[in-house]
């Protein structure tokens, strides 16, 4: 095992040992301080003159391109500069003691992670439907969710977990380690960058539609190839498991493009797949509805033990994924040591 893959495996189980310490400070509370003070400036430079007229010969509205075109300036500041700030951190640390640096990258890497966090968010609703407290359940719901939850029943708060679980298997775990296995603490914090990015700015809403765009391409390029491999390791999970590994697969190949994201679809048809029932369906945002493609079909009704069923997917595939992305490092090494 080459010092990079042990200090990503580190880090892996430092997140799933003590996940996000509160005492501790976490790079992503930076990143989301960065992003909301940019964005008044932004608006200003997008409302410039000079930005107007650059944009003109293009047609269509100018604000909209302007705000597009200043929109550029959130992945190059936040992505870029995630990336270098995490290299300068560590090679200087490096000055001092190598085996510093190696635990601050292990360290690095952990706060990218968010297995444990997730996978407790996801019992703790199951714990309070298991013990027949829905306005609780409800209220767990609304911390991980954006859809209205007052209302729902057993069914939906369900359906809303296990999407919420499944989806962010890719955001909150596969793609950061994907990242850091190629390229470090940096590039997993870059990252965590795009990622947060595209959670505060990423939106299709009046607001961030044109300054958000950039944001929210660069995060479905990110996480492009990382939730296609997620697919595969949810499968792999399933198999393991004792669940529905072919019918994960089947219900990818027809169901996961169906999905508004390009990407959200794979890990969430997967596990749709793998349980035998149907997510998507009719959500309410602030009371305005929203009806989502369904994926997978409904073989079994949606009851609280499907949330523990995926917190339990959840864990397995990203062990997968560690044990299989540590092997394909480990034979590129070889092969580059024999030329």
């Amino acid at each position: 095992m080459n010092i990079e893959m042990a200090i990503v495996f580190c880090a892996f189980m430092i997140d799933l040992a003590i996940g996000d310490p509160r005492a501790l400070p976490h790079p992503v509370v930076g990143m989301g301080r960065v992003i909301s003070k940019l964005e008044r400036p932004l608006r200003a430079a997008a409302a410039s003159p000079l930005l107007q007229w650059l944009v003109r010969p293009f047609g269509g509205s100018c604000e909209d391109r302007a705000l597009k075109l200043a929109g550029l300036i959130y992945p190059l500041v936040l992505v870029g500069g995630s990336f270098c700030l995490g290299w300068a951190i560590l090679y200087l640390l490096s000055l001092l003691h190598l085996w510093l640096a190696y635990g601050a990258a292990a360290w690095m890497i952990s706060t990218t992670i968010a297995a444990k966090g997730l996978g407790d968010a996801g019992m703790d609703i199951y714990r309070l439907l298991k013990q027949g407290k829905l306005p609780e359940a409800r209220y767990a719901l609304s911390m991980i969710v954006g859809r209205d939850t007052d209302q729902l029943d057993e069914s939906e708060i369900t359906r809303g977990a296990v999407e919420t679980v499944a989806e962010n298997i890719v955001d909150a775990i596969i793609s950061p380690l994907f990242y850091a296995f190629i390229g470090g603490a940096p590039l997993a914090l870059a990252y965590r960058a795009a990622n947060t990015l595209d959670s505060m700015v990423g939106y299709k809403n009046e607001k961030y539609r044109y300054l958000g765009w950039a944001s929210a391409r660069f995060d479905d390029v990110a996480n492009w190839i990382p939730a296609r491999l997620t697919a595969l390791a949810i499968a792999a999970a399933a198999a393991i498991l004792g669940l529905k590994a072919g019918g994960a697969l089947s219900t990818v190949r027809r169901y996961a493009r169906l999905h508004p994201s390009p990407n959200s679809g794979f890990p969430e048809s997967a596990v749709a797949g793998a349980l035998g029932v149907q997510l998507g369906g009719l959500n309410y945002y602030k009371g305005i509805a929203s009806d989502r493609a369904r994926m997978g079909e409904p073989l079994h009704s949606l009851k609280a033990e499907h949330i523990r069923l995926t917190v339990r997917i959840m864990y397995v595939s990203s062990i997968i994924f560690v044990i299989v992305a540590s092997g394909a490092v480990l034979a590129v090494a070889r092969l580059f040591s024999h030329t």
